[in-house]
Order: C-alpha cells, then structure tokens, then sequence
C-alpha cells in the first residue's frame, strides 16, 4: 500500500467526526501524519483536543492552531461542549508556529509529495493559498469533506466560509471532494462504538465524545463524514468518482455555500460518487481499533515557545 504523507486541517471538537478521523489516520500505517491544522473559532482549544487525542492514542503530535475568524465574515458556529469531557485541557502544549506557515512550510519543503485532508471550513487552505504564490502548484492532492452535489443543500463547511471555499476550488490543486450525498450512506451505530470503546484510551474517549454527541441531537447513532473522507485517500477502491470537472460555491444570500460540480475535461476537480457503505464503515472502525494497538511513532516532537 503506498505511504501518504499527510497534513490533517480539521476543526476537531464540535462534530464528533473530527475526532474520529484524526484516531483513524493515527491507525492507518499507509498515512505519515505530517502535522495536524485546526482552524474556525477556537483554535487553540481545537489543538489542545487534538493533542490530547494523539496522545491517548500514544502518539507526540504538536498540534498547530490557525484562523480563527472566517474570510466571508460568517459567524462561527459553536456548539458549546467543546472539549467538555476532557479535563484539564490547557495543560495541553501546542505548536508554536500557526497553522498557515506550517501548510506552507511542509508543502514546499516536500512539493508534489504531500496531500492535505481538508475536514473542515477551508479557512487555513485559502489563506496559505494568499500567503504563498506557490503554495497550490506544491500540493500533490486536496482531499476535502465538504458540500453537496444531489440535492442543493449548503452543507456546513461550505456554508461556514464561502470566500475561502471559492478561492480553494479556484486555485486549481488537484482535489477529491467527498458531498454528503456520500457520507450520509454511513453510520457509526452502537455494535461499531462498543468495538471502539475497546480499542484503548483513545477509543474509550470517543465513545464519551461520540456520546455527548448523540445526546446532542437527540440520537443513537452518527454520521462519520471526516472519515469517510479520509478512505477515499487510501482506499480509493472502496468508491466511485466523477470524471474531471470544476466546483462552484454560492457565495451569498439563500443559497450561499451551495455547490454545484461542472464537468470539464480540463477540470481538477473530482466528486465522489457513491460508496461501498459497509466496507467503508467496518474500515473506519478497524483503523481507530488499530490505533490502540502499538504502531511505530512518526516523530512529530517541535520546540514550543
């Protein structure tokens, strides 16, 4: 299986499904997890959730915060348990440098080798975009959970930035986008979590998480959106894709965050269109329990200031 080297944008916290992705790449030995990015609202609580996450997972990842506020000027949405169930959550280190200049950084020491999973509003992505000219020739591949390409539905990472979800599509790096469409034919349901809770400390804090998020809508069960798209990335086998094309974003009014894929033979865009929903979800579960086991450690130790 080939080795991915992977940067990790996620706004990890809200929607249980952050959390989910970040402990299935930490069991998935195709990814070398390069760093992890948080970005939309707090995101220095983000990064602290995601370190402490990775360390319950018995791995020394430095989490690096970013963009707070949105280019569109939406405001943030905040669900209010954020880290909620895990104590003394300031005591976390996190990186010294911001989310941008590390993007940039690891992309442009490594061009045409790193692929960016993009599991959250695209804030980070179109400001490393602005803040390096050579940022979006570099990346080998942008994997985004976003939008929603059936039924017109503004979905919620779009929706949350609708400037920088224009200027990331518009950039023209190669992107695999995976639309609820997709996502919602998976379901994280009670046999699923219980095999998560047994996998170690970090899947017994899932299972608090994931909890606390079905006690939030009022359900039994969730969908695992982030780590759906992380599978298209290493097991591409298990969906369709369109063929090449571009991606249009609403930007305001009703409609704003809508999206609506073009096809185009010179386009760089690809949706995925469907899933094998069982085999994605018992791949999910398999790598989070994986993560419990002892994997080599890719050293993700920096100097904090």
């Amino acid at each position: 299986m080939p080795r991915h080297h992977v940067i990790l944008d996620t706004d990890i916290g809200s929607d249980v499904d952050d959390a989910l992705a970040l402990v299935q790449i930490l069991g998935t030995p195709a990814i070398d997890l390069l760093a992890v990015t948080t970005v939309y609202g707090d995101t220095r609580l983000r990064a602290r959730i995601a370190r402490r996450y990775a360390t319950l997972a018995g791995r020394d990842v430095l989490p690096h915060p970013g963009e707070q506020r949105t280019l569109s000027g939406r405001e943030v949405w905040w669900a209010g348990h954020e880290g909620s169930l895990h104590p003394e959550l300031d005591a976390e280190p996190v990186a010294a440098t911001g989310a941008v200049d590390r993007l940039c950084e690891a992309v442009l020491s490594r061009p045409g080798q790193v692929d960016v999973v993009a599991i959250g509003p695209l804030t980070n992505i179109a400001a490393a975009i602005r803040a390096e000219p050579r940022f979006a020739a570099a990346v080998r591949g942008l994997w985004v959970m976003g939008g929603a390409f059936a039924d017109g539905e503004a979905e919620h990472n779009f929706r949350s930035d609708t400037v920088a979800a224009r200027e990331v599509f518009d950039a023209k790096i190669p992107t695999v986008v995976t639309g609820l469409e997709v996502t919602r034919q998976v379901e994280i349901r009670s046999e699923q979590l219980a095999r998560i809770a047994a996998s170690g400390p970090a899947g017994e804090a899932l299972r608090a998480d994931v909890t606390q998020w079905w006690e939030y809508w009022d359900t039994q069960w969730n969908i695992p959106h982030d780590p759906v798209t992380v599978l298209t990335l290493v097991r591409p086998d298990l969906f369709t894709f369109s063929g090449p094309g571009r991606v249009v974003i609403d930007a305001d009014g009703d409609t704003a965050g809508r999206s609506t894929f073009v096809p185009d033979e010179k386009g760089w865009v690809r949706v995925v269109e469907t899933a094998d929903a069982a085999a994605v979800a018992e791949e999910i579960v398999r790598a989070i329990e994986r993560a419990g086991e002892a994997l080599p450690a890719t050293d993700l130790r920096e100097t904090v200031r």
